[in-house]
């Protein structure tokens, strides 16, 4: 049989050589991260996404490209690196990659500042909640009849249209009509910010949703602890020890003991305190930080020192020098 040879690089044509320059790229960047961000780049342009790319530089790096080629270089590494396996179920429709070794989090942030206004496009879906704010709009009052068909309150004041109360125009994941893109173009408004959007993260293996990385370390703990009561709760109910329950347990075996304690004559170190406590109540208002008669006193010394005060005044005035008048 004859050896099948390759053929060399120079003699590929232009779009092989770019296809085999992709390849080579992914290869290197599937290789040298670990951690990808899934990013879907719908309504961005060249420009926007050079400036994503500055962006990252020392990074991360941003690669996009047709999803066969991603399959198929993924595929590819399967047989050294089998966790790859789930990025497949994850390539679909206009999306590429970021990678990245650094903090997911700080990235992906970069990432989602890049965002540019955007004018609305008929047929296009609202991802945003679109109003018009109340106020003069600049228009002649030839053009009150448009905002009449779209049943906008409007007057005319100091020769201009001016609309009277907010006017909810678009709803998030509508259709933007052909009459809302008119009126918002005749306005100057750019009402949509448009962006790389990070969809899935994939970190060394693991693969889950982006907004877990909303998360703060005092959301985790959190959740961690809340997870915690009700698996004590739980155990309680339950009857079975856990390591979650067995503080709470040995918290009311202590009452119980200091109950028993209380109400007979036997005494152990821990409820000495406690007895003391019941026969000298004023122990407990020191160590509650209350003060006791001291605050009293210093309070009654104040009152008999003010009233002593008030009285010579009195004197001064009323008293001695009263026979002159």
């Amino acid at each position: 049989m004859s050896e099948i040879k390759e053929t060399p690089y120079e003699e590929l044509s232009q779009r092989k050589q770019r296809k085999y320059r992709y390849r080579q790229k992914l290869d290197r960047c599937l290789n040298e991260y670990k951690n990808v961000l899934l990013v879907s780049v719908d309504n961005v342009g060249s420009r926007q996404m050079q400036q994503v790319r500055i962006s990252l530089r020392g990074k991360g790096e941003v690669l996009m490209g047709k999803n066969t080629i991603i399959r198929k270089v993924i595929r590819e590494h399967l047989e050294t690196n089998p966790k790859l396996e789930v990025l497949l179920q994850a390539i679909n429709g206009n999306m590429g990659f970021v990678f990245t070794n650094g903090d997911l989090a700080e990235v992906r942030k970069i990432v989602l500042e890049n965002k540019v206004p955007a004018s609305a496009r008929s047929g296009a879906i609202a991802p945003v909640d679109v109003y018009v704010q109340p106020g003069p709009t600049g228009l002649d009052p030839g053009q009150t009849a448009f905002f009449q068909a779209l049943n906008i309150a409007t007057k005319i004041a100091r020769g201009c249209i001016e609309i009277l109360t907010k006017v909810p125009l678009i709803k998030k994941g509508d259709k933007v009509t052909s009459s809302a893109v008119v009126l918002l173009n005749k306005l100057g408004i750019k009402p949509f910010f448009y962006g790389v959007i990070v969809d899935s993260v994939y970190e060394n293996g693991a693969f889950y949703s982006a907004a877990v990385l909303d998360l703060t370390q005092d959301d985790l703990l959190n959740k961690f602890f809340t997870g915690v009561r009700h698996i004590a709760a739980l155990s309680f109910a339950c009857n079975h020890p856990t390591q979650a329950s067995v503080g709470h347990s040995l918290i009311n075996g202590f009452k119980k003991l200091l109950a028993i304690s209380l109400a007979t004559d036997y005494t152990f170190t821990e409820s000495k305190i406690f007895k003391d406590y019941l026969e000298n109540p004023d122990l407990l208002k020191k160590a509650a930080g209350g003060g006791g008669d001291d605050e009293q006193e210093e309070e009654e010394e104040e009152e008999e020192e003010d009233e002593e005060s008030d009285g010579n005044i009195g004197g001064g005035m009323f008293g001695e020098g009263g026979d002159d008048y």
